[in-house]
């Protein structure tokens, strides 16, 4: 039996750190919404009991190390699974670039082998497992909009924002991820995101007040590690962007363009610049009914 998942990337309209927790990690208040680019994940059912993954990226490992074999390995573990499963990852979102990728291909595999296997898990659930591979994976399983507190794991569903064109950019140089949380200093942070206002703005489909109040605690800490993030974010605006953010912990900048020409015309005056850029729709359905939907993974 073949199954086929799209594991779509996300970016942050809002990244918020409000505290170092005890156990290391710093207590996060988000809102996320999945974007049109996206890898594919193939999971064919095969007769010996091994996990088989390959890639068409050689810069993703394609051993027990791959998040998509973790969540693979994980599910086996928590359901009693004997069976095997050939795992191919069609690679299209950038790697290391804020933009969850391995954690969508682990979200993608957790949603395919519960349909392969018959398992009959909800959503929920998938995330309550997914949550132990990563923190962005419980997010990843349910896609489109969301606000995600604590690690990550914590999800309150939201509107998606209204039509518009997502330009991402990734600059060559990659950023660690822990070296951009290990350089932040909380109590030091001079603007933080309005993410109540940002809320209240999708709730609205306000697409200017979006475009505005977009932040990320992290960007000028990743901009001074790679001063590319910044010339991306300088040049988007200088192109006609309607608002720039760097994605999670970057180095990942992306635009919003109310047009498709203009998402098209600022693709084209960027790749000189930058060897990875994409235009894209977002994801997701139109909530116009506010909902309190918390998802507790």
């Amino acid at each position: 039996m073949f199954i086929s998942e799209k594991a779509p990337a996300k970016i942050n309209l809002t990244l918020d750190a409000l505290y170092k927790r005890a156990d290391g990690y710093h207590e996060l208040e988000m809102v996320m919404t999945s974007v049109d680019l996206a890898d594919r994940i193939d999971l064919l059912s095969i007769p010996s009991s091994a996990i088989l993954l390959e890639s068409s990226s050689g810069l993703v490992p394609q051993d027990e190390k791959n998040l998509a074999y973790m969540a693979a390995n994980l599910l086996r573990k928590k359901m009693g699974i004997r069976r095997g499963v050939a795992i191919r990852i069609d690679k299209k979102v950038p790697v290391a670039a804020g933009l969850a990728g391995g954690s969508s291909d682990a979200a993608a595999t957790l949603r395919g082998l519960n349909r392969l296997w018959g398992l009959g898990l909800s959503l929920r659930e998938l995330a309550e497992i997914g949550s132990e591979i990563g923190s962005d994976v419980p997010y990843c399983v349910y896609g489109n909009t969301a606000l995600a507190k604590g690690r990550g794991e914590r999800l309150q569903v939201l509107p998606t924002p209204p039509a518009c064109w997502v330009v991402l950019a990734k600059p060559t140089q990659g950023v660690s991820t822990a070296d951009v949380f290990g350089a932040l200093k909380v109590d030091k942070v001079k603007r933080r995101p309005k993410t109540s206002q940002m809320i209240d703005a999708l709730y609205r489909q306000d697409y200017g007040a979006i475009t505005r109040l977009m932040g990320n605690v992290l960007e000028p800490i990743t901009m001074h590690m790679e001063p590319d993030v910044r010339k991306l974010k300088e040049k988007m605006y200088q192109f006609g962007a309607d608002g720039v953010l760097m994605s999670g912990s970057g180095p990942t900048v992306f635009a919003l363009v109310d047009r498709e020409s203009r998402a098209k015309r600022m693709v084209n005056s960027l790749k000189g610049f930058c060897p990875q850029v994409f235009a894209v729709r977002m994801l997701g359905n139109l909530n116009k009914t506010k909902q309190n939907v918390i998802v507790q993974a």
